[in-house]
């Protein structure tokens, strides 16, 4: 990968781009459409929703807005908890469609694994990816546990995994496991809410490139072979965030960072989440 729209090939075959612009927190409207327009005008393609972000409608604005080409994007959205089963997925993912105002999506998630339904709402998602309206289907914030009790059942393969993941949060198991099963682990919240952005060992890796905290753990993401979505309405962050490609962490820069894991969560812990 060496500039922003490098793309991972999934187990699918399918390319997805290694870095995005996630959507999380930016109200419907100008803060959303003005950051999706700042981040394809900078070589963004890849942008990352959901049914719960409620700006599914500004997305799809932006998107229009653009100029480019449909088949250049990948767009991601989720079905939201209170919507999951057999049926009201389906019915959700059309209310999701319907606002971004798109044909097809590249991929679709289960936002969090609810106990007793995320397996029905699996069967859905095969059924859209089987009647081509989503690209490749996945799942957010399962677990090994999760991913064990669908994989026993399921008629096609999640290729992607959405999980909280940052060095304080570095995933490692979990990481192997997906590896060993084809699937991709994304990121979100990597930068975790902020919280890192002055740590002492990061400040001093960044200052031996000339980059920020932000751009070092971004490149460390990537060089773990994570696909990546900081968030920033920020127009000059959505730059920063994306000029990552031109420097390398040494595997003794990756082995310090990959030290300050504390198995610390800034997100919900998705085997005790209040569904």
């Amino acid at each position: 990968m060496n500039h922003i729209q490098s793309m991972v090939t999934l187990s699918n075959g399918r390319q997805m781009p290694w870095l995005g612009l996630g959507v999380y927190k930016m109200s419907e409207g100008q803060e959303v459409t003005a950051s999706i327009e700042a981040a394809i005008r900078n070589g963004y393609r890849s942008i990352d929703t959901a049914a719960l972000y409620q700006n599914e409608e500004g997305v799809g604005q932006a998107i229009k807005a653009s100029g480019i080409s449909r088949e250049e994007l990948f767009i991601t959205t989720k079905v939201w908890n209170s919507d999951q089963g057999y049926d009201s997925t389906l019915k959700a993912f059309d209310a999701s469609m319907s606002k971004l105002g798109l044909d097809y999506l590249d991929l679709y998630l289960i936002h969090w694994p609810v106990k007793g339904k995320y397996k029905e709402t699996w069967k859905a998602l095969e059924q859209l990816h089987k009647d081509g309206r989503v690209r490749s289907i996945g799942v957010s914030n399962f677990q090994i546990h999760h991913l064990e009790d669908l994989l026993a059942n399921a008629e096609v393969r999640p290729v992607v995994n959405q999980v909280e993941l940052h060095p304080l949060l570095s995933q490692v198991e979990l990481r192997e496991y997906c590896k060993s099963q084809g699937i991709q682990i994304e990121a979100w919240s990597p930068l975790a809410q902020g919280k890192l952005l002055d740590n002492e060992v990061l400040k001093a890796i960044g200052a031996k490139y000339g980059k920020s905290t932000a751009q070092v753990i971004i490149r460390w993401d990537l060089q773990h072979g994570i696909v990546t979505i900081p968030k920033s309405s920020n127009p000059k962050r959505i730059v920063e965030n994306a000029n990552v490609f031109d420097f390398e962490l040494t595997a003794e820069e990756m082995k310090q960072i990959d030290g300050l894991n504390q198995d610390q969560r800034v997100g919900p812990d998705p085997d005790n989440f209040d569904f």
